[in-house]
């Protein structure tokens, strides 16, 4: 329940930082619904300003997943599994739950401090939301930015016309606003999750190609390769602790 807080808490920042609007600049809480007395009871509405919050909240599990490793984790499983040549095995509900578990213990330190600076006073009452929002996002930058490649940031920043380049210190997690970092770290972690993936399949892909080539000397093309290759290719990642290196290779490249 407490991670389940810290997440939700996470969320919720991201979003008031982000994509707050002017009208809640000066509120210290968002008004989701609002109780009325009315003809025959109570009358539950939703406020128009908190109409985009509410529309903005389907696409929450996305903007968390983007900010936080869980994007170079995925890939690399998901490269795995299409390098091992097998398409249902493990399914995709294991590879989401290991993909999330492995971002849950790689982002715990930026989510302790969050809870700890953040989440935990606004709940005491002794940070207003705004105050929490700017608290909380600064950790989450901090780690977007260590993963974030230079020509990445500067690609995003220099193409804004309200930003100036010469304020823009990747070593200062304020100076970067967050709607130039979420992209730019967002394309840094797709181009790392590929390079780690074609050093995944690569060895599998050897296999492969042996294999063909043997079929095809013995005359043996009705036979399809990938039945003989699979187990060849299990047997291999097996032998090598292939799920430990893999596991322990994606947390130490953060």
């Amino acid at each position: 329940m407490k991670t389940t807080g810290v997440w939700l808490a996470v969320g919720l920042n991201l979003l008031a930082l982000g994509l707050s609007l002017p009208a809640f600049a000066a509120e210290t809480s968002v008004p989701l619904l609002s109780v009325t007395p009315g003809a025959g009871g109570q009358v539950i509405g939703v406020p128009g300003t908190s109409l985009p919050w509410l529309l903005l909240f389907p696409f929450l599990p996305a903007l968390l997943l983007a900010f936080t490793a869980f994007t170079r984790i995925a890939v690399v499983l998901f490269l795995l599994r299409q390098g091992l040549g097998s398409q249902t095995a493990p399914p995709n509900l294991v590879l989401m739950g290991l993909a999330v578990l492995l971002t849950i213990f790689v982002m715990s330190p930026a989510l302790k401090t969050i809870n700890a600076e953040a989440y935990q006073p606004y709940l005491a009452g002794s940070l207003s939301f705004n105050a929490a929002a700017e608290q909380a996002v600064t950790p989450l930058k901090s780690f977007m930015l260590r993963q974030t490649r230079a020509e990445d940031l500067s690609l995003f920043t220099e193409n804004d016309p309200t930003l100036d380049p010469a304020t823009i210190d990747p070593e200062r997690a304020d100076s970067v606003p967050l709607a130039a970092l979420a992209p730019a770290f967002l394309t840094s972690e797709l181009k790392t999750a590929f390079q780690i993936g074609f050093m995944v399949i690569l060895p599998f892909l050897v296999i492969d190609l042996v294999v063909a080539a043997v079929l095809t000397a013995l005359g043996m093309i009705m036979l399809p390769p990938q039945l003989v290759s699979l187990p060849l290719k299990l047997l291999l990642f097996v032998t090598v602790d292939g799920w430990h290196l893999l596991v322990g290779s994606l947390i130490g490249s953060f």
